[in-house]
């Protein structure tokens, strides 16, 4: 096979997804059928769409047609020569319509071999009828199938502008929006900014399909919707996402379906085109251009922390998001976990833009995501260009610059409120893309078992080991395991303090903070030092143990730190 007929393939394949009705369709219908049909040529073009049915017997035919007509006629306007017959079929090939069927016996007993062969060669399906049918009988038929299949395209279409609706009914946006189309049309799409700027960007599910009104065309696990937009953006279909205004405020954004697992259907663009309406509305109300594009670094981070993407493909997705930390960078991991229930839904938006004001202050590269199911801002920081590894030691004053813009950024945002706990904040160790991955996830997983740690600027996530070790015991269902240590190192004391009118748990807390050192301890209680001997020797008379044992403090601190991942009595 050819080029050229590996290339026809391919469009008839395009068509056949697009088509409402195709030809072999037709063919299936009654009202043909009972004219005994029998294809004499292009038997492997069937599948091309019938957009509608003509019937002609005048030469001339083919300067009457726009294409994709299926031509009924008795042969009268064939001509009788074969040079006729030839060009005759060589003008309804190039007019493009999508089969000539010829009723047999008004004008021919069979059809001439010239006909025949003029079709082979311009691959241009032909059939005869043996019997004679009504004419008007097939064109009602193939009319009425395809206004029916054109109204369950939308019909399609509405489902999923109504499933569209219920998600942001129920406090979805935009994003769920772009994924539940993405699933729909089974390739990814990409959100982009008037400026052609990456907002957001999303694949289909991988497990085979939507499951309710889809066409299950889900894509490969390795079709990164981002990655596909850069290489498919210029052949992509794109659908505006109206501003409102006029001029350079007519567009807000626009969608660009990606054709990477197979073509845009009619009913894809169609229900795009819907779904932009609803993007407009739910982007004019909370301005979410900065929010989706927060959230869209948000996903790449967390696919790198998951090792969805790896070391080696991480750099040219980063850079299409904006960052450009430079040739062989090495980058600083920083999550950000903020209180339950900060921010609402509506405050990402600010967050991200105040975040991202804030971040340019430190005058070096900053990529800064938002997960806002998570409640985390996941970013990675350049160092700046020059340094190199051996200045890292020292890389405390970088974070507490980036400590301090994030925390002036929640201030600005209005969520430092009196009542909540302060934002964690927790740096990785610092590394190449390699090391990217494994530090955005641990520190992830440190700023979660950090919550209620007495307050700093920031955490080094190197020093949470003991904390993220007993978090994880709580988070894989050894919350039992947890209350029985607890309860064997500090049940008396805990006793004691529920009916206790002072309390020694404090003073326990603050003699081992001290390491034992009890001039300090007795200055950080405002006690004086026989009152705090008293205490301590109380304590040890509940627990039955000897504070100065060094295994005795070792397990007495370990009580304390897996206390916070326990249900405290």
């Amino acid at each position: 096979m050819g080029p050229e007929a590996k290339d026809d393939d391919t469009a008839a394949a395009n068509a056949a997804v697009e088509a409402e009705i195709t030809v072999r369709r037709a063919l299936e219908l009654p009202a043909l059928r009972r004219g005994l049909p029998e294809v004499l040529a292009g038997q492997d073009r069937l599948d091309r769409a019938v957009r509608w049915v003509h019937a002609g017997e005048v030469p001339h035919i083919a300067s009457l047609l726009k294409g994709g007509e299926l031509l009924l006629t008795t042969g009268l306007g064939l001509g009788s020569r074969p040079s006729e017959q030839r060009a005759f079929v060589r003008r309804l090939a190039d007019r493009g319509i999508a089969a000539l069927v010829v009723e047999l016996g008004s004008r021919f007993a069979a059809l001439p071999p010239a006909l025949v062969e003029a079709a082979r060669d311009h691959g241009l399906p032909l059939i005869q009828l043996h019997r004679e049918v009504p004419y008007v009988t097939v064109t009602e038929a193939i009319h009425t199938e395809i206004i029916n299949s054109h109204y369950a395209v939308l019909r399609r279409a509405d489902e999923i502008l109504r499933r569209c609706t219920d998600v942001l009914l129920r406090g979805g946006g935009a994003p769920e929006v772009l994924r539940l189309l993405a699933v729909f049309t089974g390739n990814p799409l990409c959100l982009e900014a008037p400026d052609g700027s990456p907002l957001y960007a999303a694949g289909p599910d991988t497990g085979g399909g939507d499951g309710e009104g889809g066409d299950g065309r889900s894509g490969p696990a390795d079709a990164d919707p981002l990655l596909a937009w850069e290489g498919l953006r210029d052949t992509g279909v794109r659908i505006d996402v109206p501003g409102g205004g006029h001029g350079p405020d007519a567009v807000r954004a626009r969608l660009v379906l990606l054709p990477v697992n197979g073509p845009v259907a009619p009913v894809h663009r169609i229900a795009a085109e819907r779904a932009a309406g609803l993007l407009a509305v739910v982007m004019l109300q909370s301005r979410q251009e900065e929010v989706l594009a927060a959230r869209g670094r948000g996903d790449f981070l967390a696919d790198l922390a998951e090792g969805r993407i790896s070391a080696a493909e991480a750099p040219a997705q980063a850079r299409l998001l904006g960052f450009r930390p430079g040739p062989e960078p090495v980058v600083l991991p920083v999550v950000m976990r903020l209180p339950a229930g900060l921010p609402t839904p509506g405050g990402w938006a600010l967050l991200a833009r105040t975040l991202r004001e804030e971040l340019a202050a430190p005058g070096v590269p900053v990529l800064l995501g938002v997960r806002p199911v998570e409640g985390r801002v996941p970013l990675l920081v350049a160092l700046r260009a020059g340094q190199d590894r051996a200045t890292l030691a020292d890389r405390t004053t970088l974070a507490d610059r980036i400590a301090e813009a994030l925390h002036a950024g929640v201030v600005r945002a209005g969520l430092d409120r009196p009542a909540a706990a302060r934002p964690v904040v927790v740096v990785g160790a610092a590394g190449d893309w390699a090391a990217a991955g494994p530090g955005l996830r641990h520190a992830a997983e440190a700023a979660a078992a950090a919550q209620g740690l007495p307050e700093q600027p920031w955490y080094d996530a190197r020093r949470l080991d003991i904390e993220l070790l007993l978090w994880r015991m709580r988070e894989h269902g050894e919350q039992n395991v947890l209350t029985d240590f607890v309860q064997r190192a500090l049940g008396p004391l805990l006793a004691h303090d529920r009916g206790a009118r002072q309390p020694l748990l404090p003073t326990l807390e603050a003699y081992l903070a001290s390491a034992g050192r009890k001039a300090e301890t007795a200055r950080d209680l405002n006690v004086n030092r026989q009152t705090l001997y008293d205490r301590l020797a109380r304590i040890a008379q509940l627990l039955g143990t000897d504070l100065d044992d060094p295994q005795t403090v070792l397990s007495l601190r370990l009580a304390l730190r897996a206390r916070r991942h326990t249900d405290k009595p």
